[in-house]
């Protein structure tokens, strides 16, 4: 026998009858349900621009593994989606990404820590690399994005990590350090992801562009 899936209205109605979804104040379920599904709706902010930097370099090779065995640096993996305005997948959309390896190097001559990223359907990315090191020019540490699609204005834009000694602990206050960081929200949360031998930093990313 096919049972009939639940509809979102229904899931969230279901919630808040089990106590599952609950308002820090008295609401009705009326009222509550209408709050949470008006905040659903809500399209994505876009994302703030930030300076390209000198160091970008045409050619980058397609690939979501940028270090190999043996690379110096904490493990990292950054993911994502690509999306527009109204938060749906951008079809066609490409992201080169770039940084300096572990020691604040970038390397200049080949393609180490360089990349070019192809979304999945739903708009998805994602590619594993070290912390980047810091720099001598630059105060935070940093991963560069450059995100290109059909029908949109090329996003060119930074990365920063709420773990960087820089902020000393608290990215809210601190995160003009980097006279570079012109919006708070470059600045993501790192999550530490432990395996039985290893572990890694994790980061979301959200990608979202303007109409050309």
């Amino acid at each position: 026998m096919r049972v009939k899936p639940l509809t979102r209205r229904e899931i969230l109605e279901n919630c808040i009858v089990r106590g599952l979804l609950v308002a820090s104040i008295p609401l009705s379920q009326s009222k509550l349900l209408a709050f949470w599904q008006q905040a659903e709706a809500r399209p994505p902010k876009l994302t703030p621009e930030n300076e390209m930097g000198p160091f970008f370099k045409k050619g980058a090779p397609e690939a979501a593994m940028l270090r190999v065995p043996g690379d110096a640096g904490f493990p990292l993996r950054v993911s994502g989606n690509i999306l527009d305005a109204r938060g749906e997948p951008i079809e066609g959309a490409r992201a080169e990404v770039w940084q300096a390896d572990h020691h604040g190097l970038y390397d200049l001559k080949g393609y180490r820590y360089r990349a070019r990223l192809a979304p999945s359907a739903k708009g998805a990315y994602a590619f594993e690399t070290v912390m980047p090191g810091h720099y001598p020019d630059r105060v935070c540490q940093h991963i560069h994005f450059m995100v290109t699609a059909p029908g949109h204005k090329t996003l060119v834009t930074q990365l920063y990590f709420a773990t960087d000694s820089v902020f000393a602990g608290d990215p809210d206050k601190n995160y003009t350090r980097d006279p570079l960081i012109e919006n708070r929200e470059l600045v993501r949360p790192v999550t530490l992801v432990e395996h039985a031998e290893s572990a890694h930093a994790d980061v979301v990313f959200e990608l979202s562009l303007q109409k050309a």
